[in-house]
């Protein structure tokens, strides 16, 4: 069963995401594992990482960002935060964020069940004093915690969500 073993507040620096932007339209069965697959087949994340300046703690990591726009339109993004100036590579989209406060969950587990946690992770940072805001949010895939499974097969999903 999976569980949330740290919940925590961190500063995001200022980063320009770069990656490919996905509506509701693009979901398969519920989900955007297909989007993230052709990622890796096409090879867009390598793309990306020739621009990274090298590791940067949790933020060198594949993101899956999440936006509830202001007309009630979801978009999701596949990609990467990388530095502010970054030349966009073409065939990519860009959003620019500042440096932000957010509130992180750690979510443990196998398989899919660390999956769809936002609302349990929404719930537990409230139990510790963190408002979380209600446009954007993101799973951070960050190595090794999400690539390296522990003896018993589990890794780790952040969950991050910009702080109010």
């Amino acid at each position: 069963m999976a569980e949330i073993i740290r919940a925590y507040r961190e500063q995001m620096p200022a980063f320009r995401f770069i990656g490919k932007r996905y509506g509701e339209e693009d979901r398969v069965n519920g989900s955007f594992a297909a989007k993230w697959g052709e990622w890796f087949s096409k090879g867009w994340f390598g793309e990306l990482e020739k621009l990274s300046q090298g590791p940067a703690g949790d933020w060198d990591a594949y993101i899956g960002l999440c936006h509830m726009k202001e007309d009630g339109a979801f978009e999701y993004w596949i990609g990467m935060f990388l530095p502010p100036q970054t030349q966009v590579p073409e065939g990519y989209a860009s959003q620019d964020f500042p440096a932000a406060e957010l509130g992180v969950c750690w979510v443990q587990g196998t398989g899919g069940e660390i999956y769809q946690r936002e609302a349990e992770c929404i719930k537990r940072l409230e139990a510790e004093g963190i408002s979380v805001g209600e446009r954007w949010s993101m799973e951070r895939y960050q190595c090794p915690r999400y690539t390296t499974p522990d003896e018993a097969g589990r890794v780790i999903l952040d969950y991050c969500f910009f702080v109010r």
